[in-house]
């Protein structure tokens, strides 16, 4: 099936139409600078765009970097506080006339690791971990997500555990790969403590970088980079929409 896959982030907004049934990009990347102030009416604007750029017609899905459930914002994140309580998917359908699914970012991107890349075929319990400005996470049961987890907001000394450990930390912090090591290892315990996966997978930027910290990084899980990388949360949103996934 051929789906337009979105990914929202704080600074850009890229689609491309994608086989679900392969994984692979059929078209050219699209990208359009994520509008400022990141209002509703404005990112379903930008949304539109994107659309009318393909002359779309069929399904459609989006990766969205706020909790969510069911399609409705959660918070707004570090979007804009005025996604709060806003259902996206009916938004971005009004907007644009045509359906959409909208999942979390993290979910997206997970959804193609599962699928296509390093979680292909693995059983158990598999948490799927990007490192990036804050941490996400795709939770997922013998391939089957379970939806809407926000590992990176379990709290260490009263704060998000991302205000931690996230990748935008080591660098604000000008940490050192060992010492940003140290943190993930307290994280990693944490939620090995909490959910015993059989598997975690590092996705993000940071998924590239392992070999400098993973070795302060001491939990009985095994731990993995991710295959896919900049194209995962299209891909993934692609696959929410086909398979109808909320």
């Amino acid at each position: 099936m051929e789906v337009l896959g979105i990914d929202i982030g704080g600074s850009g907004i890229k689609g491309a139409i994608v086989d679900t049934k392969t994984g692979d990009l059929i078209s050219e990347r699209h990208r359009i600078p994520t509008p400022q102030p990141a209002t509703p009416d404005n990112i379903a604007r930008t949304i539109k765009e994107i659309v009318d750029h393909f002359n779309w017609k069929g399904k459609a899905g989006s990766g969205f970097p706020t909790p969510l459930a069911h399609g409705k914002c959660l918070s707004g994140s570090n979007l804009h506080p005025s996604l709060k309580g806003v259902q996206i998917d009916e938004l971005f359908k009004k907007v644009s006339g045509i359906d959409f699914t909208v999942i979390n970012d993290a979910d997206a991107a997970a959804l193609a690791e599962i699928n296509f890349g390093a979680g292909k075929n693995k059983d158990g319990l598999v948490a799927v971990i990007t490192l990036g400005t804050g941490i996400g996470s795709g939770l997922f049961f013998n391939g089957d997500l379970i939806p809407n987890t926000e590992l990176g907001h379990v709290t260490y000394k009263g704060e998000p555990f991302e205000n931690y450990a996230a990748d935008s930390i080591r660098k604000n912090e000008d940490l050192s790969y060992k010492k940003w090591g140290k943190r993930l290892d307290k994280y990693f315990k944490h939620i090995e403590l909490i959910l015993s996966p059989d598997l975690f997978i590092i996705g993000g930027g940071a998924s590239k970088k392992m070999d400098r910290y993973i070795d302060e990084v001491k939990i009985n899980a095994p731990i993995i980079p991710a295959e896919n990388k900049n194209e995962a949360g299209i891909i993934g949103a692609a696959i929410a929409a086909a398979e109808g996934i909320k």
